[in-house]
């Protein structure tokens, strides 16, 4: 990726494995992977070249070293107090920046998955929920622990607040500890849990299963479900309605309606 340290080791790693999937690896490992300005900047311009590119079928996160990642980087946030509004504007920048790479992730055409080995902490945590499946390994501890330093965790709530129910969510806020990854799945942060150091291998199993669909049933279905979940239930109803009915007529669902009818594999053409 093109944003760098000044030791000029890129921060996000690329890795394209066959089958369309793309694997990008937070790689600040001696930071814990913090989301730092370079980073969260990376991050962004690859969901953006990724997501116009129809030879990517799924996404997935992971981290190098012993950590996913433990948030944003609060050294180099705590340096700009310095500033003469305190930090304000620049911390409203970041946020703002931040929070819009979450969104691409919600946006993005393809499935994205998160594949967690040790701590995924504060924004860490909120990838985590941003992304549309999650994989943990055994060891894989999630936390939202800003209230231990008198910052709530406020934009990783609203990721995690759509992934559990209230009073999960309000637990990790307000107490701020550790959620193993067992108690990670059972409240649903995470969709399974894998004997530690096999996230990224059960990762990508899922990711070749999803790549083996039509993408266009998968980018329509992907963005119908996160469309209705912010709608009435009526709303929903209808809008599902529409999208089926557009999905019916496509090439892909014809073929794959087809193929079902006369018991053979599908071609699919991505229409």
């Amino acid at each position: 990726m093109n944003a760098q340290t000044s030791f000029d080791i890129p921060v996000l790693l690329r890795e394209d494995r066959a089958g369309g999937i793309a694997v990008l690896t937070l790689n600040r490992p001696t930071s814990r992977n913090a989301l730092s300005e370079a980073l969260i900047e990376a991050l962004t311009e690859a969901f953006d070249r990724i997501g116009s590119d129809p030879s990517v079928r799924a996404v997935i996160l992971a981290g190098s070293g012993p950590a996913f990642s433990a948030g944003h980087d609060m050294k180099e946030m705590t340096a700009r107090r310095s500033d003469p509004d305190r930090g304000r504007a620049y911390f409203a920048d970041l946020l703002e920046r931040c929070s819009a790479m979450m969104q691409r992730v919600v946006r993005l055409p393809q499935p994205v998955i998160a594949a967690v080995e040790g701590v995924a902490s504060a924004a860490g945590c909120q990838l985590v929920a941003s992304a549309d499946l999650a994989v943990a390994g055994a060891d894989a501890r999630f936390a939202t622990p800003g209230v231990h330093i008198g910052l709530f965790c406020s934009t990783p709530m609203v990721a995690l607040s759509r992934n559990v129910a209230p009073k999960h969510a309000m637990e990790m806020l307000l107490l701020g500890e550790m959620v193993p990854a067992e108690d990670a799945a059972r409240i649903g942060l995470v969709n399974r849990v894998v004997p530690a150091g096999e996230a990224l291998a059960e990762a990508l199993r899922l990711a070749a299963v999803i790549a083996s669909k039509s993408p266009h049933t998968v980018k329509i279905g992907k963005a119908a479900f996160y469309e209705q979940a912010e709608m009435s239930l009526a709303d929903a109803y209808a809008h599902a309605s529409q999208v089926m009915t557009e999905n019916m007529l496509a090439r892909d669902a014809e073929e794959g309606i087809g193929a079902f009818i006369e018991k053979r594999d599908p071609a699919w053409t991505g229409s």
